[in-house]
């Protein structure tokens, strides 16, 4: 089945929802600017309240935009997450030392507005254990992504890639068969397409996506 992301969850019933209707990963924000953002002591007491520390229900993935080091430590330390997102301009280089540096594995997100930003794909193989493509925000966004903004799924048609890889942006219940469809994506992420606010999830709408989402066939992430 194709596997399903719940991105920028913030408490515990949102995060409960997510893994008891199905998400195979769930997204936690460790970005200032962000409406969803959890700091590392934050996110740690969020994980301890619905029973996620020791017993990972689904993978913890910390979303992170050009991570410090000193970041990456608290997150290691408070969170210990499975992968580290990175979705900000983080090389080839810093997503290696990133991996190092924490033992988590990477996800690198790509934005995409045209063919032209696919041409650095091969790049990032054997650095990144899955890739996401995501909808380039304009120059002057503050977020680099979670703005419901989407690209043309059929730009990603026959991509040949390793590993199995996320589709991003502008996506929610209505749209993401279409979406899975057009694109080939093997893996869905989600933020605001489940919120009634800026950082504030619906758990209906959370429930439907995946829903939608158990439908669609795909192939398992490992």
């Amino acid at each position: 089945m194709t596997l399903a992301k719940i991105c920028g969850l913030t408490t515990p019933e949102t995060l409960i929802v997510a893994v008891e209707a199905g998400a195979a990963f769930v997204g936690l924000v460790a970005f200032e600017k962000s409406p969803r953002h959890l700091a590392p002591e934050a996110a740690r007491g969020l994980l301890e309240q619905t029973e996620m520390v020791e017993t990972r229900r689904a993978k913890v993935v910390v979303v992170t935009v050009d991570p410090d080091d000193a970041l990456l430590d608290a997150l290691t330390r408070h969170v210990a997450p499975d992968f580290i997102q990175l979705h900000g301009h983080e090389t080839r280089e810093r997503a290696a030392a990133v991996r190092a540096r924490t033992g988590a594995g990477i996800i690198k997100c790509l934005p995409v507005s045209g063919p032209d930003d696919l041409t650095s794909v091969a790049d990032w193989a054997g650095v990144a254990d899955h890739l996401m493509f995501d909808a380039r925000t304009p120059a002057d966004a503050t977020l680099p992504g979670g703005m419901g903004l989407s690209f043309d799924w059929a730009l990603l048609q026959g991509l040949d890639l390793p590993r199995p890889w996320f589709l991003a942006g502008g996506l929610n219940p209505a749209n993401v068969a279409q979406a899975v469809r057009l694109s080939g994506a093997h893996m869905v992420d989600v933020s605001s397409g489940v919120e009634r606010a800026p950082g504030v999830k619906e758990p209906a709408l959370m429930r439907a996506f995946l829903e939608a989402v158990g439908t669609l066939p795909g192939k398992q992430s490992s």
